[in-house]
């Protein structure tokens, strides 16, 4: 049931996430200072954490949406195999955000 109900939030959060990037496209189109703006905005303390959850937001929704397919097929629905996909779930996004957030930081340094 937690991932049912975090598969639709994590949905919805996405929603919010894409307007967002599309706000920081128009800001990019409409120059300089409206780009400055939105870049600070997302490059601080509070916009980095956005931009985490946000990565962790997609990262479940595509690893819980694969569950998802798999079930379609027919496979994964004794309560075990459930529960197990389950976690898969949860514990296989947070580690992909975070292997995903180390790469950028390492390379670049900065998110």
């Amino acid at each position: 049931m937690v991932t049912s109900i975090l598969h639709r939030a994590t949905g919805m959060a996405l929603v919010v996430g894409m307007l967002a990037m599309v706000y920081g496209l128009l800001a990019l189109a409409a120059g300089p200072e409206r780009w400055q703006a939105f870049a600070a905005c997302v490059g601080s303390p509070f916009g980095k954490l956005l931009l985490f959850c946000f990565s962790w937001a997609l990262a479940f929704h595509l690893i819980n949406g694969i569950r998802h397919l798999v079930q379609d097929t027919g496979y994964g629905w004794s309560i075990p195999e459930f529960v197990r996909s389950s976690w898969i779930s949860i514990i296989g996004s947070a580690v992909l955000v975070v292997v995903v957030w180390g790469i950028v930081l390492m390379r670049w340094g900065q998110a």
